[in-house]
């Protein structure tokens, strides 16, 4: 976008990493803090300070994501007579709460896009879903493309980037055997990822497979999303559980894996099973908008799960586990059905037109 426009990108104070990007992309970047909780008096001065950025630079288009962001900078946007307020949505955090705090979420939701001119749910289930709950008119919504916020570069996701010698190498440092089946979950470490019911599955699928390991790559958040003490201790002490932690780079982590399993409650249109599809796994995901998307199950490129089923996932596990010709022929599937239908450079161009039009 910064070779056909000025842009200017606002984020938390991220300090260096704010910087980082700054210099990646070639783009100013300006500070503002926002938190992710509901914090009335810290969002009243987040919506003001970007109002002063907005009177200031007097942008034709203000672009957000996230749904804390897209609060604070529709309403901001509004305030300050921005023409064009766009509003991506990514996941609706709302569904997974209730009682008064489902009420307040969604009479944000719907000031949300009250203040938006335009809605782009990154995914066909969640346009489904904001028109179920009547949280804006359906003239709003646009599904950008074939779906996602961002596409994936899949020239960047492909297993073609790393040897038998890198993998095998990676492998031994981390105790994986290479008559391991490796299963895969990268992300948080919280409840809403269906954390509590991977550990459960593969608990007891570990009763009956020595050689199949879980490789874990995110990390916890404790004062957002905790998970209990019973998985937690789980996770720590069970020697086929492998946890490495928050990744930079996770390809070569993929690399090595056999099966993603991805027990999510809620997303928007996760990047992790398109990084993964690409890098050539079988994946394991929940019925839910954008898993159900960019899987097909039937023994295309993955299984797809009900929510909160910890039965169904380590069945599914076990299959995948046990049965190589099956978990080949997702696998072989899999990166063909991303890079035909996903590619990064098609949303980017799907964006621009519709900046373009505006």
């Amino acid at each position: 976008m910064s070779q056909h426009y000025d842009v200017i990108g606002v984020s938390g104070k991220g300090g260096d990493t704010l910087e980082k990007v700054s210099k990646q992309e070639g783009v100013r970047v300006i500070p503002i803090e926002m938190t992710r909780k509901i914090t009335p008096v810290q969002d009243l001065k987040a919506v003001f300070a970007l109002y002063r950025l907005f009177k200031k630079e007097k942008p034709d288009i203000v672009h957000s994501h996230t749904p804390k962001a897209g609060t604070l900078s529709m309403l901001a946007a509004k305030l300050a007579g921005v023409p064009h307020r766009l509003h991506t949505i990514a996941g609706l955090p709302l569904l997974e709460a209730t009682g008064a705090k489902r009420t307040l979420l969604n009479t944000v939701e719907k000031l949300t896009y009250a203040c938006a001119t335009k809605i782009y749910p990154n995914s066909t289930g969640l346009n489904d879903i904001i028109i179920k709950h009547k949280f804006t008119s359906p003239k709003k919504l646009k599904v950008i493309a074939n779906g996602s916020s961002n596409g994936i570069d899949t020239s960047f996701f492909d297993p073609g980037l790393y040897s038998d010698e890198d993998n095998l190498k990676l492998s031994q440092s981390l105790g994986i055997n290479s008559s391991d089946t490796v299963i895969v979950y990268v992300g948080r470490l919280v409840r809403d990822k269906g954390i509590h019911e991977l550990i459960d599955a593969f608990k007891k699928l570990n009763t009956e497979s020595t050689t199949a390991k879980l490789l874990l790559v995110g990390t916890y958040e404790k004062d957002l999303d905790p998970l209990s003490p019973e998985t937690e201790e789980e996770i720590n002490t069970n020697p086929n559980i492998i946890m490495v932690g928050w990744q930079d780079d996770v390809r070569p982590y993929f690399a090595i894996s056999d099966i993603l399993a991805f027990p999510s409650y809620r997303e928007g249109f996760p990047n992790v099973v398109m990084q993964a599809a690409s890098m050539g796994l079988a994946s394991i995901v929940t019925n839910i908008n954008g898993c159900n998307e960019i899987i097909t199950d039937s023994n295309n490129n993955g299984k797809i799960i009900p929510v909160k089923d910890a039965e169904q996932l380590y069945e599914n596990m076990k299959m995948l586990v046990n049965d190589d010709t099956l978990r080949t022929t997702l696998a072989a599937n899999a990166r063909t059905s991303i890079t035909s239908r996903y590619e990064r450079k098609v949303v980017w161009n799907a964006i621009l037109e519709e900046y373009r039009q505006l």
